[in-house]
């Protein structure tokens, strides 16, 4: 990317947004998985994608990334299709799936090696920035292993570097902390942080409210494949009626489970009382 498309980027120019979605629908069989949802991306933002298992974030993910295509909407990526664009928009992206997908049979180097070959990226300016992540990710001795033998969290700590080797404009994260001890996903909050600051943009898809509010600009609440909400969490908790409450309570109440959970914890609370020891 040149100087003048990093400096749009970071005036929030490109039409003000990196990714645009509208009207997205897709179905498997009788499931509709994503159910006319819309929201956008803005560069300088960590944008997060939340909700619970099988609310339709990683389908919606796998669409921006070209892997699947939608039944219906409009989607853009930079400005692209991404199903007609494929090249030229996974050239300018990265993504970290929460289920490492890397050449196990490799070694990290070999791994990056690989990378390297097919981005075309310079060789110097590649092994430095390895040097960089592996030596913020305490991973160096894991260099010459194969990937297979590799823990849950090293493994992922691969997958993390390998999204960021060739300095992408958006990085699209899909429970990246999965597996990652406190100090690992320490770093990765804080390179996602730098990543926004030189103009870059981050779709963070994960179910853990605590993280999401923690290092999300705007967050999408999704539900069953719709979009529930969307805002800042000062913006979600005024939808909610909830001033000053935390992501939690916004989160029941916006998806109208307060109710449910304050009935099963009354419930629990009567066992519990009726088992006393």
């Amino acid at each position: 990317m040149s100087e003048q498309e990093l400096r749009q980027i970071r005036n929030g120019k490109q039409n003000g947004v990196m990714v645009k979605v509208e009207n997205l629908v897709k179905s498997f069989g009788e499931v509709i998985a994503v159910n006319d949802l819309s929201f956008d991306v803005r560069p300088g933002e960590i944008f997060g994608l939340l909700g619970p298992n099988g609310a339709g974030k990683t389908t919606t993910v796998k669409i921006l990334l070209g892997l699947i295509e939608e039944d219906s909407g409009e989607i853009e990526v930079f400005g692209l299709d991404p199903s007609k664009d494929e090249v030229k928009v996974k050239n300018r992206l990265g993504y970290v799936s929460e289920d490492p997908l890397i050449y196990k049979s490799m070694t990290p180097r070999m791994l990056f090696n690989f990378i390297s070959s097919i981005r075309n990226l310079n060789e110097a300016e590649t092994t430095e920035k390895l040097r960089y992540y592996f030596d913020s990710f305490e991973a160096v001795e894991y260099y010459d292993k194969l990937i297979a033998t590799l823990s849950r969290g090293n493994k992922q700590k691969m997958q993390v570097i390998a999204s960021l080797l060739h300095d992408p404009d958006l990085l699209i994260v899909d429970e990246p902390l999965t597996g990652l001890d406190a100090k690992s996903a320490k770093v990765l909050k804080e390179i996602l942080e730098l990543h926004t600051e030189r103009g870059g943009a981050v779709i963070f898809s994960t179910h853990i409210l605590e993280v999401a509010e923690e290092i999300c600009d705007r967050i999408a609440i999704i539900d069953k494949g719709k979009l529930v909400a969307m805002g800042t969490v000062k913006e979600l908790s005024l939808m909610a009626n909830k001033a000053g409450a935390d992501l939690e309570d916004i989160f029941l109440k916006l998806t109208s489970q307060d109710e449910s959970v304050a009935h099963i914890i009354q419930n629990l609370k009567k066992m519990f009382s009726n088992n006393k020891k």
